[in-house]
């Protein structure tokens, strides 16, 4: 393969152009966002994510990779853009329909077409060949078009785009076949080649099977809550069975993947898919339980003082889409009676409509520090700062990651213990 190009720059299809540029492939990357491209050609990025920098500068440099705005002439072409949802939960499909229509005037017979992105099953035959036909292209024939979902950890994207096994489908065997030697210029992991809609539906079951049994600890959790049980030594007794690995409650679900792609399938059948919606409604209610919990601890509380840490969906990113943490501070600072200050690491101001302060800012005289992703930071924060600086120091650990200890003076709570009625008094309390 001489030359790909990827549309779409984001949090994919950006580390998806810069190895195949590692790989010797000349790519060129495309993006509608002109500080993208700009930033990009000069070796620079705008995202969070371990290693990304160095390769990238390294491949700009060597020329192997550029970008542009506008799609080029190429031999194969990788689309990695966005795919939402509506306020109903279906599926926005409108950027791969752009995506797919802005290089349609560039395809050539031969080519190889690959839809990256995220969708409903069904989509490569019933939105993507359509329009290619449109142009006057037999989509079976005339282009190798197929779909190869990415399988990718933030934090760890660079290793796994290389090591994890990808799953390529396409409209024909030959179309698969195809593609997936496009893949294995780069793949050390295993190659599996399939039909599209099959592809399409194992990337949504990957994320669906985390969903659901998120789920069932935050059921967990609210359960335990009415019960009076401590719901994490009930996980950990559980777990001490052999087949038997319930998840850690939190939160809430967040991320491009698993808080939208279940609905996916709920789109293409309601009626079936009774159990994924209801995870869905579990684990889209858990913001509204940590905020009952925070009432609870600060019910005694004249003008409580809250540190709110961590706006990520989860660790050590810079990633905020559908985070519920974002939901849990809007609606903590929707309510006059809190002084709310928050502090996040990795976030940039402008990601957020509300201000981000320090964490010496945010802890000074708190009452309560909610901890909201679990950020490294977070997970060795200084005891001894809090107990000095916090008016009363109590934690509530949502994530379940801090290294805090229960202390005279310190208190720490989790999703999962039992808080009840045990608001923070006046004066510091302990354990």
């Amino acid at each position: 393969m001489q030359k790909i190009c990827v549309i779409g720059l984001g949090y994919i299809g950006l580390p998806t152009a810069a190895i195949f540029a590692r790989a010797g492939v000349s790519v060129v990357g495309v993006d509608v966002n002109k500080q993208v491209v700009e930033r990009l050609n000069k070796g620079e990025i705008i995202i969070e994510e371990v290693g990304l920098p160095e390769v990238v500068k390294e491949v700009v440099e060597s020329g192997k990779l550029r970008a542009s705005m506008e799609p080029e002439e190429a031999d194969a072409f990788i689309i990695s853009v966005p795919t939402p949802i509506h306020e109903d939960c279906t599926a926005n499909v409108e950027y791969v329909r752009s995506a797919t229509k802005a290089i349609v005037p560039y395809l050539k017979k031969g080519n190889v077409v690959i839809v990256e992105s995220t969708i409903p099953p069904c989509t490569m035959d019933d939105v993507v060949a359509p329009i290619i036909e449109e142009a006057g292209l037999n989509p079976k024939e005339d282009v190798a078009l197929a779909h190869c979902p990415e399988r990718v950890l933030p934090g760890r994207i660079l290793i796994e785009l290389v090591e994890n096994t990808r799953i390529v489908g396409g409209l024909t065997p030959e179309a698969t076949a195809k593609a997936a030697d496009v893949y294995r210029q780069i793949v050390t992991g295993d190659v599996i080649e399939t039909e599209a809609v099959t592809a399409e539906m194992s990337k949504l079951m990957e994320n669906t099977f985390r969903d659901v049994n998120i789920a069932l600890a935050n059921e967990l959790a609210k359960i335990s809550a009415r019960l009076g049980v401590d719901a994490h030594k009930v996980i950990e007794l559980a777990n001490k069975h052999p087949r038997v690995n319930i998840h850690q409650p939190g939160p809430g679900v967040g991320g491009h993947c698993l808080a939208v792609d279940p609905y996916f399938i709920v789109e293409k059948a309601p009626e079936e898919a009774r159990l994924i919606q209801l995870s869905r409604d579990i684990n889209n209610s858990m913001p509204d339980f940590v905020i009952e919990q925070i009432i609870k601890l600060t019910a005694e509380l004249k003008e409580p003082k809250i540190a709110l840490f961590g706006l990520t969906y989860k660790g050590n990113i810079d990633d905020v889409r559908e985070s519920p943490a974002i939901e849990i501070v809007e609606k903590v600072l929707a309510n006059p009676r809190y002084d709310v200050r928050v502090h996040d690491p990795h976030v940039r101001e402008e990601q957020v409509p509300f201000p981000l302060l320090s964490f010496e800012e945010a802890v000074k005289g708190a009452n309560l520090v909610v901890v909201l992703a679990d950020h490294n930071e977070f997970k060795a924060i200084d005891q001894q700062a809090l107990l000095a600086q916090m008016e009363t120091p109590v934690v509530f650990d949502t994530k379940n990651c801090t290294s805090l200890k229960q202390e005279e003076g310190l208190t720490v709570y989790r999703i999962g213990d039992v808080i009840g009625l045990q608001a923070i008094a006046v004066k510091p309390i302990s354990s």
